[in-house]
């Protein structure tokens, strides 16, 4: 009788993090417990906008949720990227090549706006306080993640960008620094500040 060995799942992204920054290395690449979605389609033709709302809309939307703290906000993050993606190459997405890394990039612009104004009213009103629980509150009741996002907070804006799209999002340098619209010297450097000041702000909540 044969009988089936049980796997251990991968980490999750949160914990590559932290191995990240306590220096371990790792002989293979390992992916977040949940499935990223693909964008698929009945035919060859290319995916539409109603293809890539469907594959992709709950990951943009806990990235958005990551930059700017709550999740109605980040729904209306996500709302406004596709908007803007429908208003530059319309429903049927002629002429974009890539339309995931062009989401990417409209979800950050629009993540970037909310702060901007965010800025401006804490100059009048009390500092922002999320308003509902983040998606996925099973696995945010992990210590370890709760300790990350906290510290993911206290980064600057470039520096929680560039670790949520590295880490979250699973993008290379090249690809962080495409959707950033900066250098990958930049998004490097930027990095490993973000790391060590990460290191620095867990250490110190312990």
């Amino acid at each position: 009788m044969q009988y089936a060995m049980a796997v251990a799942p991968p980490p999750p992204w949160w914990s590559r993090l932290l191995a990240r920054v306590s220096g371990t290395r790792r002989t293979a690449v390992v992916r977040e417990l949940r499935p990223r979605a693909r964008i698929t389609t009945h035919d060859e033709r290319p995916p539409t906008l109603t293809d890539l709302y469907r594959a992709r809309r709950l990951d943009m939307v806990r990235l958005a949720l990551f930059l700017v703290d709550d999740l109605p906000t980040a729904e209306d993050v996500v709302q406004d990227a596709f908007t803007a993606v429908c208003r530059a190459y319309g429903t049927s997405l002629d002429g974009l090549q890539d339309p995931g890394a062009y989401l990417h990039t409209a979800v950050v612009n629009a993540a970037r706006s909310v702060l901007r104004r965010r800025r401006t009213a804490r100059g009048y009103t009390p500092p922002h306080q999320p308003a509902s629980a983040p998606v996925d509150e099973g696995l945010l009741l992990a210590e370890e993640h709760r300790a990350v996002l906290e510290a993911l907070a206290r980064l600057t804006h470039r520096q929680r960008e560039v670790l949520v799209l590295r880490y979250w999002s699973e993008l290379t340098e090249v690809q962080i620094a495409q959707t950033l619209g900066l250098s990958r010297g930049t998004v490097k450097s930027t990095a490993s500040r973000a790391l060590d000041a990460l290191e620095k702000r867990l250490e110190a909540s312990r």
